[in-house]
């Protein structure tokens, strides 16, 4: 995959591996519920120094995928994905739940994928880029046409979340949350652009723009005929620094259950309705962001 084809060394290998582990959770190598290999082994496997392995291992732990205990290894808790085929999603006019995962493997069967995201970090977007970049080269999907917008929250504002408990000015944990982004961003960009440089797919256009906008949701739109829409959960949790570990207040998203809306041939169907004025907005936000 893109990550995989990098060159080694810093955090072109940090990266390599965490593809690789996440690629391996969400199809299914290792399973929810299942001890990673030993950090020996996946040194082995994967070419590189434990040292690098137990810095993914910290950063799949951040991220909620995986829990390391002393002596007994680390156990997968969390898949960021999934690609169990599923049956394709019935299309109606109103709300339905379902995952990104199943909607994302039907929009990239497509000849042109279209997609606008308005979202938080792009962690989740992200691995599931990954996944649909490794079905490209498989030969199981064939896009000719890639076209990605995403709106990222401004790194020039205080955001809200995440939070020290005990310091709320303390800037560890909203640093960690905007490395986050910047790897999961530069992340999906090179995934998605080595597969025009290989020739997989003939035209990938990958822009993004940041919004002085505080994310309460993630929307995801499908060549403005589908929506996926889904509220972030503020929430009570430990996250792990470098210096240790800290209880902060924080917003999850990951392998979250989003409601669907469909756009049909009724412009006043709650299906169309909710998919054009989602559309409109997230339009405006992208055309007033290039004037400024």
């Amino acid at each position: 995959m893109g990550g995989q084809r990098a060159a080694e060394g810093g955090g072109k290998e940090f990266e390599r591996v965490l593809e690789a582990l996440v690629l391996r959770m969400s199809d299914g190598t290792y399973p929810l519920g299942s001890l990673l290999p030993p950090q020996r082994e996946l040194a082995q496997d994967l070419a590189v120094s434990r040292d690098t392995v137990q810095r993914v291992l910290k950063e799949l732990s951040e991220r909620g995928l995986v829990e390391s205990r002393q002596g007994s290894g680390s156990r997968v808790t969390g898949s960021p994905a999934t690609r169990e085929r599923r049956k394709p999603a019935v299309h109606v006019a109103g709300p339905g739940r379902m995952t990104l995962g199943p909607h994302l493997d039907r929009a990239f069967e497509r000849s042109e994928v279209v997609l606008d995201v308005f979202t938080f970090t792009s962690e989740s977007l992200a691995a599931h880029i990954w996944i649909q970049a490794e079905r490209i080269r498989s030969g199981a999907v064939a896009p000719q046409r890639i076209a990605l917008r995403m709106l990222l929250p401004s790194e020039d504002m205080e955001l809200p979340f995440p939070r020290a408990i005990a310091d709320p000015d303390d800037p560890r944990p909203l640093e960690r949350v905007r490395g986050i982004t910047r790897r999961n961003t530069q992340s999906l960009r090179l995934a998605l652009e080595e597969l025009k440089a290989e020739r997989f797919v003939a035209d990938v256009d990958v822009a993004v723009r940041w919004a002085p906008i505080t994310p309460a949701f993630k929307l995801y739109l499908f060549d403005g005929t589908e929506a996926l829409h889904g509220m972030y959960k503020v929430v009570e949790r430990p996250i792990v620094l470098d210096e240790g570990t800290v209880p902060a207040i924080d917003v999850i998203g990951l392998g979250a259950v989003l409601e669907h809306y469909v756009a049909d041939d009724d412009p006043d169907s709650p299906g169309s309705v909710f998919v054009s004025e989602r559309q409109t907005w997230f339009d405006s936000v992208w055309e007033y962001l290039a004037t400024e």
